[in-house]
Order: C-alpha cells, then sequence, then structure tokens
C-alpha cells in the first residue's frame, strides 16, 4: 500500500488511485485543486500503514499551514469517475475530519463503503468486478460560501451547445445529496451569454461545525438571492468549456468558492448523456 502526493505523476494513475483521484491529480498544476494526497487502491487498511498515513496527513497540515488540518475524506474506486460509471453516492465521504485518529477511521470507513451492499449493486448492474479495490483521496477541506455543479452539456436533454450550471449556498452536500433546490443557469458555448437564470428558494445549506457538518436553514435574506453573480457564471462556464476540450469528453464539474477564492473539487464525464 502506498501514498502518492495529488498531482504527482504516480497519482495520475487511475489503477493506482481510482478515477476520481487520477482525473484531480491531472488538473492540480493548472487549476485550484485543493491540496492532498492519495492512498492506493486496496480492499482494507493494514495496521503497519498508519503510521505512514499520520506522516503524510502532517506533511499536509504543514504545508496548508494549519496543524490540525481540516480535510475531506473520499474513496477512488479503480473503476470510478469513467464514461459508463460514476459511482456518484455510492460510497462514503467524510467532511471537515480534523486529528490523525479521525482521519484513520474516515479512511477505514471509505474502504469498507467499496463493500456495501449498495456500492456491490451498483457494481453487478454494470457488470463491473465486485472485488476490485478502492483508493482513499485526502485533500484539504474547504468550508465553502458557494457550492456549484457545473455540466458542459445538458444531462438531461443530452443538449451540447450549452453549459447548465446548478448553485446553492454553503458546502456541496446538500446540493449534490438533492436537500436544496439550487439556481440554474444556462450559458451559451457560443458567447459565454447567460441564456436562462432561475433563482430558487434555497431554503436549507449545509455548513462546517465542530462534529463535521451540519445541515441549517438558510438566512431568510439569502433565500431568494442568486448564489452567484455573473463573473462567477462567467468563470465557470469558461473553466467547463475548457476541461471539456482537454478532456475529450462532456465534463461533470463540482466547484466552490471561499472567500472569494475558487476552488475545483471533482471532474468527471457526464455518463448520462445518450
Amino acid at each position: 500500500m502506498n501514498i502518492y502526493p495529488l498531482g504527482t505523476t504516480a497519482s495520475q494513475n487511475p489503477l493506482r488511485v481510482g478515477g476520481k483521484a487520477a482525473h484531480l491529480a491531472r488538473l492540480a498544476a493548472r487549476h485550484p485543486v485543493p491540496p492532498g494526497f492519495c492512498i492506493g487502491a486496496c480492499t482494507q487498511l493494514a495496521q503497519p500503514f498508519n503510521q505512514a498515513l499520520s506522516q503524510a496527513y502532517r506533511r499536509l497540515g504543514q504545508r496548508c499551514g494549519a496543524v490540525p488540518l481540516a480535510v475531506a475524506v473520499r474513496s477512488s474506486a479503480v473503476d470510478e469517475d469513467g464514461l459508463q460509471a460514476s459511482f456518484a453516492g455510492q460510497h462514503e465521504s467524510y467532511l471537515n475530519v480534523s486529528g490523525e485518529e479521525a482521519v484513520r477511521q474516515a479512511v477505514d470507513r471509505c474502504i469498507e463503503s467499496a463493500q456495501s451492499s449498495r456500492a456491490l449493486a451498483y457494481r453487478q448492474a454494470r457488470g463491473l468486478d465486485e472485488h476490485s479495490g478502492v483508493a482513499v483521496l485526502v485533500q484539504q477541506f474547504i468550508p465553502a460560501d458557494v457550492s456549484a455543479v457545473v455540466f458542459s452539456a445538458d444531462p438531461t436533454s443530452g443538449e451540447r451547445g450549452c453549459v447548465v450550471i446548478n448553485a446553492a449556498w454553503g458546502i456541496g452536500e446538500s446540493l449534490v445529496g438533492g436537500e436544496v433546490t439550487p439556481d440554474l443557469y444556462r450559458v451559451s458555448k457560443d458567447d459565454l451569454r447567460t441564456t436562462a437564470r432561475l433563482i430558487a428558494d434555497k431554503a436549507v445549506m449545509t455548513v462546517a461545525c465542530p462534529e463535521g457538518t451540519r445541515q441549517v436553514a438558510v438566512p431568510r435574506a439569502l433565500r431568494r438571492e442568486p448564489a452567484l453573480d455573473d463573473g462567477q457564471i462567467r468563470a465557470l462556464a469558461l473553466l467547463a468549456l475548457r476541461l471539456e476540450a482537454a478532456q475529450g469528453w462532456a465534463v461533470d464539474l463540482e466547484c466552490s468558492f471561499y472567500q472569494e477564492r475558487f476552488y475545483l473539487l471533482q471532474c468527471r464525464p457526464v455518463t448520462r448523456l445518450s
């Protein structure tokens, strides 16, 4: 079992670190991907490995200027985030995890989640190996003010001439989990003009708390306010176009803004296109 800093050549191999981590590792040099490291694909975490994990976690904290550092711990299956299977929501993720023991436990649970009945059923339905290993991605946690999911093609209609953006207040858990009705923006690929802007009544959001994250009510004054301004909409659309051209497939991105800084959290193919 090995640890690969995110962005190194070794961390770009999906057979070692899974599709999710490999996609981000390739983009880390050119885009604002939170720093982190990958634990190579395995079926369980060996006891002698704990020391190496602690050392990697401490080094990441020193790099980010915070010890202990709050991190996001996510699974990254070897066959995840491909053109035919995204595994979205099938494995566990843990946000705002702090401290060596808490990180080790989160890593353990991520690996165990690859053998859950839900994940195994997903693999079976797609003819994938039920015993394939799972890697784990550990990154600096970003306590987002605004989160967005960006598609470089309409995942519902299949239309390729637009970028579709969903956005909501707070950390992306409520958005990707479907607990909040997000704002919807459509942007023309030809001229980056916003052709549709539907501002939702965003009732809830996910925020950081000492136990990790929790869902809270959005302050009344913000519920019907746009989560994104024109500059942010344009920047997200332009990023989607650039990544689509670079990757060679329609992209599904998870992004966040925190204290006016932008972060790219995930890049995978849009698997629902016809």
